[in-house]
C-alpha cells in the first residue's frame, strides 16, 4: 500500500477462525487503530469487525518507524492475541499453529487484500458493503447497521464516533 492512496482492506483470520466473536479482540483491534490515529500514521474512514475478517476504508499517512502502518497493525495485532490466548484461552492456540521457520503461529491470513479507491461510486459502494455486512443473513449480528457496535456505520447514520478513530470519508 502507498502513503496518501484511499485503500478498501480485507484482513481475514487464519483458516476463517472466529476469532474476533469475543468483544476483547475486537477492542485489541480498535486500540491499534485508535493508536495509529493518534499518532497520525493513518485515517480511518470506514471500518467493520466481523467474527472472523475486517474490513476498511483507510489511508496511510506515514510510516510507523521503518515499516508501513498496515504492517504494524497486523504485527501488533497478532501479538497482543498471542499473548492474550497464551495467557486466558491455551487450548485455541493449536487451532493457529503454521509450519514455519520464522514463527509458531499466525493469526492473520497472509492474502490481506487492498483495493484502491478510485472513484466516488467505488467509495460509497464499498462503505455501504461494511455497514451492511454484520445484518446479512449469514452474520446476523445486528437489525439495523447503526446497531452493531463494531462498525462505523452508526458515525454516518448518527454522527457517533464511539472509538474517535474517524474521519468522515468527503472531507
Amino acid at each position: 500500500m502507498d502513503i496518501g492512496i484511499p485503500y478498501y482492506y480485507t484482513a481475514t483470520i487464519t483458516k476463517w477462525h472466529k476469532l474476533l466473536r469475543l468483544d476483547k479482540y475486537k477492542d485489541f483491534i480498535i486500540s491499534s487503530l485508535k493508536y495509529l490515529v493518534e499518532k497520525k500514521k493513518i485515517k480511518v474512514f470506514a471500518f467493520v469487525i466481523m467474527p472472523n475478517h475486517i474490513h476498511l476504508v483507510w489511508t496511510m499517512l506515514e510510516k510507523n518507524g521503518k515499516e508501513m502502518p498496515h504492517a504494524s497493525f497486523m504485527k501488533y495485532t497478532g501479538h497482543i492475541f498471542l499473548e492474550d490466548l497464551t495467557a486466558n484461552h491455551p487450548q485455541v492456540l493449536p487451532y493457529f499453529e503454521v509450519d514455519s521457520t520464522t514463527r509458531k503461529y499466525y493469526f492473520w491470513q497472509r492474502n490481506s487484500l487492498p483495493v484502491v479507491l478510485h472513484s466516488y461510486k467505488f467509495w460509497k459502494q464499498k462503505i455501504d458493503y461494511i455497514h451492511n455486512n454484520p445484518c446479512v443473513e449469514k452474520w446476523n449480528l445486528a437489525d439495523l447497521p447503526e446497531n452493531y457496535k463494531y462498525s462505523s456505520a452508526k458515525f454516518y447514520l448518527e454522527g457517533i464516533d464511539e472509538f474517535g478513530i474517524l474521519t468522515h470519508w468527503q472531507e
